[in-house]
């Protein structure tokens, strides 16, 4: 017998009918032998819903409050399956992520998992019934308030479980059959990934393919903790995420494909802070203040200093729902800095290459730079890693972009095209 998390996300759970056949999928690894433990997020767009609930209601809701309110949505989910899964003929219990044990820091909206104590769960598979868990919460170590850990917080709710519960493995429930080379809502010649390291993954995830949350392949590599990504809405194997260690233990072929894939991310803004003085610290003064502000920030450039004025500039982007917050963080040290102005773009997009062949394979930077300009594509800002190469340009530009590095990498596939079953991608 072995324990198996499943994590089912929004448009797995979008109606009634989706909750049934979510239902019959759960009790049927019950049924295979399986002590299960589920982890769901909240119904279709119903935490949007609620957003926009509270918006209407406050323009700056607390943020407490807001927790609360929107900890709702996944209570639902759990309750109704729940309910489902006894119309089956099977015991299910459900539980808040206070109850399952998720305990995290205090700092509400964004909170982060400190431990996991799943007494109560251990103990509902230990008398056979079926465990479900509200994804996306916890509960403050300090204050016992109610926290939510951020958007797609329920996959690192799951991983996290199954890491605390010893589970085998974890599966994770979308609406795409598992992990593309490229969004097939963007490129639908994209091809399904059988297994991708969770190196890889990272960086993907980094980069903005939501797929699968950040934290989870995070929590996931700590732990070792395989993951299986796959639709609620076939029978179709799934993409594994797992150690690099792992998969050159199979006894297959372990020579990495050069690319695993094109990653992209409307969601951030550009900064600029003009007119810096060329001197040692402005740059650590700058980053002090954003970093105080609790702003995480992506990518970072610094123009050269013009000779006449000794002056520069330096750019960096952001989450575009953080900006008027490390605005207001860097006015209050203008004075201080010595800074000219500040200017803010949030018409860009970032387009990533990630695959950890390219450490042993010159030539790949000419190949997709070569690939933008032949798209027309303008570049903007530049950064990479060991693993992936990221640029930044136009909002516009993006699908183009990401199209063009695609097939400039020989990823389209020859098999049709991708399917998505569900509508939001989460």
């Amino acid at each position: 017998m072995g324990l198996v998390v499943q994590k089912y996300g929004g448009s797995s759970v979008a109606d009634a009918e989706s909750v049934k056949r979510v239902a019959r999928r759960i009790v049927d690894a019950k049924k295979a032998g399986n002590d299960v433990c589920v982890v769901v997020s909240a119904m279709g767009d119903s935490t949007d819903e609620l957003i926009d609930l509270a918006r209407q209601i406050s323009p700056l809701p607390p943020a407490r409050e807001l927790d609360m309110l929107l900890t709702a949505g996944e209570r639902i989910s759990m309750a109704v399956l729940a309910m489902a899964i006894a119309n089956l003929g099977h015991e299910a219990r459900s539980f808040t992520g206070s109850q399952a044990g998720v305990i995290t820091d205090s700092v509400h909206g964004k909170a982060r998992i400190i431990d996991v104590t799943p007494g109560r769960i251990r103990g509902a598979l230990t008398d056979g019934a079926i465990a479900i868990v509200a994804g996306f919460q916890g509960v403050s170590q300090d204050t016992k308030d109610i926290t939510t850990l951020g958007r797609g917080g329920s996959d690192t709710t799951a991983v996290a479980l199954g890491a605390a519960l010893g589970a085998d493995a974890c599966e994770i429930y979308t609406d795409v059959d598992g992990v593309f080379t490229a969004d097939p809502r963007i490129v639908p010649t994209a091809r399904r990934l059988k297994r991708i390291s969770s190196e890889e993954m990272l960086e993907m995830a980094a980069s903005g393919a939501k797929v699968l949350h950040l934290r989870c392949v995070e929590y996931a590599r700590r732990f070792g903790l395989p993951v299986h990504v796959r639709s609620s809405f076939s029978q179709n194997e799934g993409t594994w995420v797992i150690d690099t260690a792992s998969m050159g233990a199979e006894g297959e072929n372990v020579e990495q494909p050069i690319i695993s894939g094109v990653a992209h991310d409307r969601s951030e803004a550009k900064i600029t802070v003009v007119g810096v003085a060329d001197q040692p610290g402005k740059a650590a003064q700058i980053f002090e203040a954003v970093a105080a502000a609790e702003i995480n920030l992506d990518m970072i450039v610094q123009n050269v200093s013009a000779a006449a004025t000794g002056r520069t500039d330096v750019s960096f982007t952001l989450p575009k729902t953080d900006v008027q917050t490390a605005m207001t963080a860097l006015t209050k040290v203008q004075e201080q800095i010595g800074f000219d102005a500040l200017r803010f773009d949030d018409q860009i997009g970032k387009v990533s290459l990630i695959g950890a062949g390219m450490r042993s394979h010159p030539g790949v930077s000419a190949q997709f730079f070569k690939a933008l300009a032949e798209a027309g594509v303008n570049i903007e800002m530049i950064s990479t890693s060991e693993i992936r190469i990221s640029v930044v340009t136009r909002a516009d530009a993006v699908d183009d972009a990401v199209r063009a590095v695609h097939t400039a990498f020989g990823l389209d596939s020859e098999g049709g095209e991708a399917v998505v079953y569900g509508g939001t991608g989460r």
